[in-house]
C-alpha cells in the first residue's frame, strides 16, 4: 500500500464525512436535559474510518496487533495524532455508521447477477435429538 493509496482513500472518505455529519446532526434527536460535550478530538472520523478501511484491505487477523504494531510503529507519518487503542476502539464505535453508510453508498459497486453465497451448515443440535427440540419442529 502507497501513500498516495493511503491519501486517496482519505480524501474520499473524508469527502464523505464532510457532507453526511451536518445531514446526520440535522436528522438526531437532542436528548432533553443532557448535556453533551462536543469537545474536539484528535483524530479525525475520516481517519478513524481509513485505518479501518486499511484493516481490511490489509487483511490482517485483529485490530489490536494492526492498530500498536502497524499503524502506531509504521504510519507515523499518515497518522501523526495517533489515539491510545482504547480510545481508538471507542471512536471506532462513533464512526461505525458512517462508515455502514459510505459502503452502502458509495463503494458498493453495481450488480453483475452473480452472486456468492457461502454455505457453511449450522449446526443446531444432534439430529437424533431433534424431534424434543421446539426450534428444529417442522424441519427435522
Amino acid at each position: 500500500m502507497t501513500d498516495a493509496n493511503i491519501i486517496e482513500i482519505f480524501c474520499i472518505l473524508d469527502g464523505f464525512c464532510k457532507y453526511f455529519a451536518p445531514e446526520l446532526k440535522k436528522h438526531t434527536l437532542d436528548i432533553c436535559g443532557k448535556r453533551s460535550r462536543n469537545r474536539p478530538c484528535l483524530m479525525s472520523d475520516s481517519e478513524v474510518m481509513t485505518i479501518l478501511v486499511l484493516f481490511h484491505i490489509l487483511r490482517h487477523r485483529d485490530l489490536k496487533s494492526f492498530y500498536l504494531g502497524y499503524v502506531c510503529n509504521h504510519m507515523r507519518k499518515e497518522f501523526p495524532h495517533r489515539l491510545s487503542y482504547n480510545r481508538f476502539v471507542e471512536r471506532q464505535a462513533k464512526v461505525g455508521l458512517h462508515l455502514l453508510l459510505f459502503l452502502q453508498t458509495c463503494a458498493l459497486g453495481k450488480c453483475t447477477g452473480i452472486s456468492i453465497i457461502d454455505s457453511t451448515p449450522l449446526k443446531s443440535c444432534n439430529i437424533k435429538r431433534a424431534h424434543s427440540h421446539r426450534t428444529m419442529k417442522g424441519w427435522a
